[in-house]
This record gives C-alpha cells, structure tokens and sequence, in this order.
C-alpha cells in the first residue's frame, strides 16, 4: 500500500504530506482546489509525468516522494537484483527536479526512471478520466483477457512471440533467397573473390599483436643501438663505473683487515661490484640478440598494412575476419547447391508454421475458456452498478495468419437495454456508462492482481443518484482486499470513505497555495454537507450528511 505522499514546489502546493490508510482514501475539495496536482504529483514520481507541467516559476527545486509497503515478490526480486537493500517491505520513490533536471532515486539509491517505471507496474494502477477510453480499443480487451487468464496461460505467450519471430526470421531468409536467384552465379563469384583473399593472406591468430609490437621496436631501432652502446659504455670496465667498481674494491680490500667496520662496507661494495656485473652480462646479451635489419622492418609493414586491409573490409580483429570467412563460406555452400538449400527453407518454415500454429491454438483454447468466466464476473459487476439488464459476452475473431500474440481478435460486447441487441462496446457506451465498467473490469481483475494499491482519478465522471450509490459500494468493496485512493465530487462516494481528505486553496499575502488536510468524523460530514449543500448548509443539509455517512458506516459492515 501507499503510506505516504510528500510533495514540495508543485503547482500551489509548496509543501504537504499525506499519510494513507488501508481500505478507501477519498479526496475532495471545490473544483480547481488542486486535487489534480496530487495525481499529477504520483504521476511525476514514478516516471509517468513531467515536472514542467508543475514546477512554479521562480522555485529553486521541486520534490515528490512516495512510500510504499509491499510484499509482491516480483517488486522485492527487482530490488534484490538492482541491490537495493528494503527493509520490512517498504519502498521509497522520490523524484527531485533541480535546475532543469532531475534525479530519480529508490530507497536512497540513484535509479534511472525506467527502473522505477517497473516497479510501478508492481506497486500501483492509476486510473484516471482519459484511460476510460482505452475500453473504445479491442488490443485493450485482449491485453485485459490475457491478464486474467495469465496464471494459465504461463509461459506460453513468450513460447508464441519467440515461435513467431523465428517464423519471420525464416520466411524473410526464404524470400531472399528466392529474389537472389537471378543474381546468383555473381554473387558466387563475388563470395569466392572474398574467401580467397582472406585464404591468400594466412592469417594465425595474435599475428597482429605480435607484428605491431615488433615494428614499434624496430622503428626505433637506431635510436636503442645508441642509447644500449653509450649505457654499455659507461658503466663498462674500460673507462666505465664497472673499472671505477673494480679498482675501489680492490682499494678498500687493501684496508678492511684493519678495521671491523671496513670489513662491512668492504662487502657492500662487493655486491654492488657483482650487480655492475650482472647487468653488464644482462645488457651484453640483449646488445647480442637485437639486431636492426631494413628488409625485415619493410616486410613487417607490409605484412601489417595487409593484415589492415583485410580488417577494413572483414572485421576489427583476425578472429572476426575468420568468422566473415565461415559465414561467406556457409554462404557459397547454400548458393552452390541452391536447390536444397531452398528446400530446406521451406521445409524451416514449415516446421516453424506448424510450432507457432501449435502454441497459438493452446493460447486460444485458454482465452476462450476463460473468456466465459470473465464476461460472467464482468457482468456481475455491472449489476451491481446498477446495469440490471446488462448482457455482456466477448466475441472471437481468428486472424488470417497467427501473429507474436496468437491468433485471437477479442472485442467486448456489450447491450444494456432489454431488447437491444449485443454490439461492440466501443459502439454503445456513453462516457458515463464506460466509467463504471472501467470500474467493474476494475474490480473483477482487482481479485487477479498482486498491486495493492488502486487509484482513481474521477470515476464518477457522468453519474448520479442510485448509480452513484452503487459505485460507492462497489469501491467499498474493492476496498476490502486492496488500498484504493479516490478524488471524487459525489457525496455518496466521499461517505463511505474509512480516511478523508479535504482539499483547498488558500490566499495568503498574495499567495495562492493548496493545502491538504484529514478529516476526523465531524470534519467529513461537514464536508459532505458541502458537497450537498454547496454555496448554503442548513441544518436539513447537514443532518442528509450525517445520515448518508451513517448509512455509509452500516453498509461497509455487510
């Protein structure tokens, strides 16, 4: 569930927190109070919305948090993954806009906002006035279809997309192989100028490496035979520090019976005469084994610019070159003997038909059982809107060939009226009448869902009395096993509110800024009072208030 809603800078609201509760949280407030920043505010801190529709002119920095708590394991496994440590399950998005840009962080941790668009998917569904018309749209109908049947459905929808694209794959190799007959003794030709020359070359793996290395050495060959001749001579032994060594050791050597202490330095002098040794024999033999020739060096560089050249035209490195080779020589091998290779594409693709076909009728057998127990639970819900004589099925329509999401068109169907016939819902519903069956797909599929929290941006949109009272019990209901937060202008909705929160815009020294506030029990019937009563309270009003939360009160017990 969503704990809590910090929000600083946006639109009018400088600073505010709301603390939720479980069950139903409603909003509400005059209209332009401000109730549309607070989604607008959840929008923008999980991914969905812009900060540039709200920051004020002139503000610094702009900041929305969110904090969830949660146990849906696929959040927790995302989080794990990510290794972003969460403690009894709780979540904390925030989002802060500065200076042109903004900074995503979860739990601390700097994300980048497609991660915590995942994690949304998981922890919260907005529904807000303008995704009543996704129900105009029958892709929509079968996504919905899908998501209810999915625990049997499985695996099988990623089997179909990957049969599909391998289906493709094949069938796309087929056409172009057919479409290069006409060219084929060229490109044969073309295939073997290619392989030969690479052939021609005898590359060894690493020769590249081991070229380089060498040529840098000799291109500066002249200068290292000076630099080692001069090094040699100075620290030789004629004229050298390996002479000046020697005689001092000797020198020394004359005198160190006589003193202890001589004797000591005597033997450093040694070893150091030892170590001039060493790396005169060291340096000897590396003076020995470098040699300088310009026919070798030649033939180094034009070995290199050949080796470059093939790597201009067949890959970064000798092994992609040799892999360009097998797969141009897998290539001549299809064209050399065409025919079967044309066979065998076909024969590819027939396998490949066959397994999609395979996996998109077990879809289609699944959505059409499934299809029955929806349209049964999606009618349910609409009586209880107050759609009494509502039919509701879902028609199938089989596509011309299976596609990477089966082979089923859905389409809602819907009558509302006895004696009116089933049409495509799209056709018939009025945008009152798709709210409330956004509101009973809403509560069917709120039974399948692991998201514990439910948003509701004006669902009342085009109702009133009875149908108005039988939405607020619906959300009571859905309520029941999930957190949903609602902004309403309907009295009969606010009632059965179990957290309340008023809304409002404030003048303060030239300032306007919204302000949110929760209600205790007088506080809401005061504010439904409002809503019923609008510019005048009386006390008849007032007292329709508090009957109506009462009534509210008895029936959430049933």
């Amino acid at each position: 569930m969503l704990i809590s809603l910090h929000v600083k800078n946006m639109a009018l609201i400088q600073e505010e927190e709301i603390e939720f509760g479980p069950g139903l949280n409603i909003l509400t407030g005059e209209t332009g109070a401000g109730k549309s920043i607070i989604i607008g505010s959840v929008n923008v801190a999980l991914g969905t919305g812009s900060f540039k529709e709200y920051v004020p002119e002139g503000a610094e920095y702009a900041l929305v948090e969110l904090v969830f708590e949660t146990g849906n394991p696929e959040v927790l496994r995302r989080m794990e993954e990510m290794n972003i440590p969460v403690e009894d399950g709780q979540v904390a998005i925030s989002r802060k806009y500065q200076r042109g840009r903004s900074i995503s962080r979860v739990n601390g941790e700097t994300v980048n906002i497609s991660f915590i668009r995942e994690l949304a998917q998981g922890l919260i569904d907005i529904h807000g006035q303008h995704q009543h018309q996704s129900l105009l749209y029958p892709k929509f109908h079968l996504a919905l279809l899908d998501e209810f049947a999915r625990e049997d459905l499985g695996s099988r929808k990623a089997e179909c997309e990957s049969a599909c694209q391998e289906y493709r794959q094949v069938s796309c190799q087929l056409e172009a192989a057919l479409t290069e007959e006409s060219g084929r003794e060229k490109q044969m030709d073309f295939l073997r100028y290619e392989i030969e020359e690479i052939e021609a070359a005898s590359l060894r793996p690493g020769e590249d490496e081991e070229l380089e290395q060498e040529y840098t050495r000799m291109s500066h060959g002249q200068k290292i035979t000076e630099a080692l001749t001069e090094v040699y001579q100075m620290v030789g032994y004629e004229g050298g520090a390996g002479d000046l060594v020697g005689r001092a050791v000797r020198d020394l050597g004359s005198v160190a019976g006589f003193d202890s202490g001589l004797s000591d330095l005597y033997q450093e002098l040694m070893q150091m005469e030892d170590m001039m040794n060493d790396f005169g024999r060291s340096l000897s033999g590396y003076m020995d084994d470098f040699s300088y020739d310009e026919q070798t060096f030649y033939q180094i560089g034009q070995r290199l610019d050949l080796i470059n050249h093939l790597k201009s035209k067949y890959g970064k490195t000798i092994e992609e070159i040799f892999a360009y080779q097998q797969e141009k020589q897998e290539k001549l091998e299809q064209l050399t003997d065409y025919e079967a290779y044309v066979a065998s594409l076909r024969q590819k693709k027939e396998e490949s038909y066959r397994k999609l076909l395979a996996v998109a009728e077990e879809i289609s057998s699944i959505r059409k059982k499934h299809a029955v127990l929806l349209a049964e639970e999606i009618r349910k819900s609409l009586v209880e809107l107050n759609f009494l004589d509502v039919q509701f099925t879902i028609e199938f329509q089989r596509l011309k060939e299976p596609g990477s999401t089966g082979m089923d068109e859905v389409c809602f169907m819907i009558s509302t009226n006895p004696g009116m016939q089933l049409r495509p819902l799209q056709e018939t519903a009025s945008g009152g009448e798709l709210s409330r069956i956004m509101l009973a797909i809403k509560a069917v599929m709120a039974e399948k869902d692991a998201i514990g929290t439910l948003i509701f941006d004006e669902i009342d949109t085009g109702i009133s009395g009875r149908t108005a009272q039988k939405v607020s019990e619906k959300m009571a209901v859905i309520a029941r096993s999930h957190q949903v937060i609602c902004i309403t202008h309907l009295a009969q909705i606010a009632a059965m509110a179990d957290t309340h929160f008023s809304i409002e815009k404030h003048a303060r020294d030239g300032v306007t800024s919204t302000c949110v506030a929760r209600l205790d029990g007088e506080e809401s019937i005061r504010e439904l009072a409002r809503i019923l009563g609008g510019v005048q309270i009386t006390d008849t009003v007032y007292q329709s208030a508090r009957e109506m939360k009462e009534l509210a009160e008895t029936t959430k017990k049933y």
